[in-house]
C-alpha cells in the first residue's frame, strides 16, 4: 500500500521541481534521469546498478546539454536567416 502511494507522489515532486527551469537545465535533467535509468538497468545486469545508474546520469546529463547546445545554436541562426530575410523585402 505505502509503494503504490509513495512513487505517484514522488514522480509528482519531481515533476513539480521543473517548473522553474530553462530549458537547458530541463534538457541536462532529463538527459540525466534517462542515463541513470538505463545505466542502473545496465549495470544490474552486469552485477552493480549503483554505478551503472552514476555512470549512465553522467553521460545523460552530458548529452542533454549538447542537445540543449545544439537546438540553441539552430533556433539562432534561424532567427538570424529570418531577420535578414525580412530586412532584404524592405
Amino acid at each position: 500500500m505505502r509503494k503504490t502511494i509513495l512513487l505517484p507522489a514522488l514522480l509528482a515532486l519531481g515533476l513539480a521541481g521543473c517548473a522553474d527551469m530553462n530549458s537547458t537545465q530541463q534538457r541536462t535533467l532529463t538527459g540525466g534521469a534517462a542515463g541513470a535509468a538505463g545505466g542502473a538497468l545496465i549495470g544490474a545486469m552486469a552485477g552493480n546498478a549503483g554505478l551503472g545508474a552514476l555512470i549512465g546520469g553522467a553521460a545523460g546529463a552530458g548529452g542533454g546539454y549538447l542537445f540543449d547546445q545544439s537546438k540553441q545554436s539552430q533556433q539562432r541562426a534561424y532567427e538570424q536567416g529570418y531577420q535578414q530575410g525580412r530586412a532584404s523585402h524592405r
